[in-house]
């Protein structure tokens, strides 16, 4: 049966919900519609009973995109989809980390999301519609899900705000906000903001959250007309009996470690301590306990020996420990207070060839950031669904397992590495200059060398320090702050510069970046049902004093971006030419730019509009193509001095020279030298260099043609730096 359910959100955004038509034998599937755009999503979860060691969920969810949506081929030789792009991955990401926190706790049966873009209309984008879609695909299930989440996007043009907007909207609003929520809760937070106040961000969620709650309801009728019930699932249900004997055996040594400041290290090497004598002591008390034939008789005591089960339980401890530490007494971990900053050192131009350089340290996090500046042949080629333009700023970060004192297979990029260099790539976008100001395409790498904390935030201060010591003209530093969150029923602490325990223990990472005068970029995830907006609105308020003292800090290591650019940067210079001319500089086949290349060693671009950049890394090799393109272009003028090529020679009539590119004007014999010359070959040979100065311009009655009087003679006491220096004409 195909049932359909469609809802108006206003300003012409209607969504429409279909199920019973396609993929009927997975467990779930749904459609969703706005405009052209479709969105189908598909949910599997297996039937088969998890490991009794697994304590982690599986979920999988993959989004992808299908060029056939929109009547495209796909790039690239096999012409067809192969490994997601990067907007596919960053998309898989916002739904999962929606999604993920509404499953049951204790639901450990592999589950696999595919989310696939079926038509496009190239406006409007299938990422949040994705995460609709793989809501009601849930719903519609007998997968227990109970609490149906829903993705909108939200923009702000004129000072209103919009639901969904399309791409030509998108292109002038001042901020671009993907949220997704239950009817209760904003469970997930990712967008970028043109220095928007705290208080436009919580009215932006707000706004957002409305529409959530009516597609929410409208998963609620949709699942109601599907009426399929769940299936059975009961939780492992751990006996109070052994939770009691863990508290006994591990609850004060945790307690007294949290309340001990320790390098992440020592921490560590503590815990695993207390969790291995803890794990022994134990197993030893009830295997002592516990017959054989009682175990066997009673396979619910076969958990008070499972090792993992008890270690399960102990970090329950460690957890409740560590939250009521901070609830309690207000003390944090490393002892800091709960909106203090860890402190921040800064090293800038520490790369000698790199474009601009930073290390930026904030406890025990560090990432080394570099810029690269390249010309426009250097941008990334992007072929999405609704964007074929190249990308001219691009942050790529880099999380090798070292940085956490790990081993680790080294392969291609993750998807939590794609998900961060993007989040900071956005914050930093916001202040870089356009194209016209700064005609370069911009790469920043931070590689992690150290983490315990945020590091995208510490990337996002890194990447702007680079910036600035690189010469690139931002408009205004930026920097980055990671938040968390602990609550217990109604009370509550906001934590400023989170460490990796809290937020791996905590109910909330939000991060905040931004400049002196508002927000760029933020992602939240929550943990937590019931997040109000007066906690939201204190976090941002202490995420702003946070992000400013950050800001000091930075601009106490470099005040302003400086002026020069690094020593090893391309040197760009931009001049206009008649859209006429470019064929003449292109030359037939490409070969008058290619020689100008290869004798400058210059990077020549021109644009449809006349447009020529040129960038080199010396002075030297700009000023040569510069003044060959010049030459190029240049009209004969009577009395100027030109460095030509010799041609031809008629030895009783004179020298033909090539002054300008392919012109050539006549030295009669009598004006080669002021002396007597009895035969032009006595005294210039093909191929030579000659100085001469254009004496005469004159039409031949007969044929037409411009005729060119040139004369060496006129030139020979003038200094040598007086004529133009003209390229090779052959060599063009």
């Amino acid at each position: 049966m195909i049932i359909n359910k469609e809802i108006d959100l206003g300003q012409g955004k209607v969504i429409s919900i279909e199920t019973g038509r396609m993929a009927k034998q997975a467990d779930g599937a749904a459609v969703v519609r706005m405009g052209d755009t479709m969105v189908l999503a598909t949910v599997v979860s297996s039937r088969k009973t998890p490991p009794p060691n697994q304590d982690f969920f599986p979920l999988q969810v993959e989004y992808r995109e299908k060029y056939s949506a929109a009547g495209k081929f796909p790039g690239g030789f096999f012409k067809r989809e192969t490994r997601p792009s990067e907007k596919e991955i960053l998309s898989s990401r916002l739904i999962d980390r929606a999604l993920r926190p509404l499953f049951p706790d204790g639901y450990y049966y592999e589950t696999q999301i595919i989310v696939t873009v079926i038509s496009s209309d190239q406006i409007n984008d299938g990422d949040v519609l994705g995460g609709l879609a793989a809501s009601a695909a849930i719903m519609v299930s007998d997968i227990p899900f109970q609490n149906p989440m829903s993705e909108v996007r939200v923009g702000r043009i004129n000072q209103k705000f919009i639901i969904n907007p399309d791409t030509n909207e998108l292109g002038n609003s001042d901020l671009d906000i993907c949220i997704g929520g239950t009817t209760d809760t904003i469970c997930m937070l990712e967008g970028e903001m043109k220095e928007i106040s705290e208080a436009e961000m919580i009215d932006a969620i707000k706004f957002g959250h409305d529409a959530i709650r009516r597609l929410c309801a409208l998963q609620n009728e949709l699942a109601a007309a599907v009426g399929k019930p769940n299936r059975p699932f009961s939780p492992l249900h751990i006996p109070s009996e052994l939770t009691a004997a863990i508290r006994e055996t591990c609850e004060a040594r945790l307690k007294q470690l949290a309340y001990t400041p320790l390098r992440k290290e020592e921490r560590a090497d503590q815990t695993a301590a207390i969790y291995n004598e803890a794990v022994k002591s134990v197993v030893d008390r009830f295997r002592a306990e516990f017959t054989t034939e009682e175990i066997a008789a009673d396979p619910a005591k076969s958990l008070f020996l499972n090792e993992h089960i008890i270690e399960e339980q102990i970090h329950s401890v460690e957890k409740r420990v560590m939250r009521h530490m901070i609830l309690d007494d207000a003390k944090r971990l490393d002892g800091r207070k709960l909106d203090e900053i860890r402190p921040i050192t800064i090293d800038l131009g520490i790369i000698p060839r790199a474009h601009g350089s930073a290390l930026f340290t904030r406890g025990e996090t560090q990432a080394l950031v570099t810029i690269t500046l390249g010309t426009k042949k250097d941008a990334q080629a992007v072929d999405t669904l609704t964007n074929n333009a190249d990308k001219r700023f691009m942050l790529h970060y880099n999380f090798p397992p070292f940085s956490v004192g790990e081993t680790g297979r080294i392969g291609s990029t993750g998807r939590r590495e794609i998900g961060h260099g993007n989040l900071a790539e956005r914050a930093i976008r916001m202040v870089a200059p356009n194209d016209q100001e700064f005609p370069y395409t911009i790469r920043i790498v931070s590689d992690i060398l150290e983490s315990n904390g945020s590091s995208s935030m510490a990337s996002v201060c890194g990447g702007t320090l680079a910036l600035m010591d690189g010469g690139v003209p931002i408009s205004k530093p930026v920097s980055g702050i990671a938040m968390g969150l602990i609550k217990e029923d109604h009370s509550y602490a906001i934590l400023s510069d989170i460490l990796g325990n809290e937020d791996h223990l905590g109910d909330m990472d939000f991060k905040v970046t931004g400049t002196r005068d508002g927000i760029t970029a933020c992602q939240m995830d929550i943990k937590i049902d019931g997040l109000d907006y007066h906690i939201l609105e204190t976090a941002l308020e202490q995420a702003r004093r946070g992000r400013i003292h950050i800001l000091d800090k930075m601009q106490e290591a470099i005040p302003e971006t400086r002026e020069e650019l690094a020593q090893f940067a391309p040197r760009m210079t931009t001049i206009q030419i008649p859209v006429d001319a470019i064929g003449l500089i292109i030359g037939k086949g490409g070969e008058t730019i290619r020689s100008i290349t290869e004798e400058t060693g210059a990077e020549i671009n021109i644009e449809d509009d006349g447009t020529v950049t040129i960038a080199c890394s010396n002075n030297e090799g700009s000023h040569a193509a510069l003044n060959a393109i010049r030459t190029l272009l240049a009209k004969p003028e009577v009395g100027t001095t030109y460095l030509g090529k010799v041609r031809d020679i008629r030895d009783e009539l004179g020298a033909f020279v090539e002054f300008l590119p392919k012109t050539d004007g006549l030295v009669h014999i009598s004006e080669i030298s002021k002396e007597r010359v009895a035969k032009v070959s006595d005294k210039l040979k093909i191929g030579d260099r000659v100085k001469v100065k254009l004496v005469d311009v004159r039409k031949d009655p007969r044929t037409g043609k411009t005729r060119f009087a040139l004369s060496m003679k006129a030139v020979e006491n003038e200094p040598e730096q007086t004529p133009e220096a003209a390229p090779d004409a052959e060599a063009q």
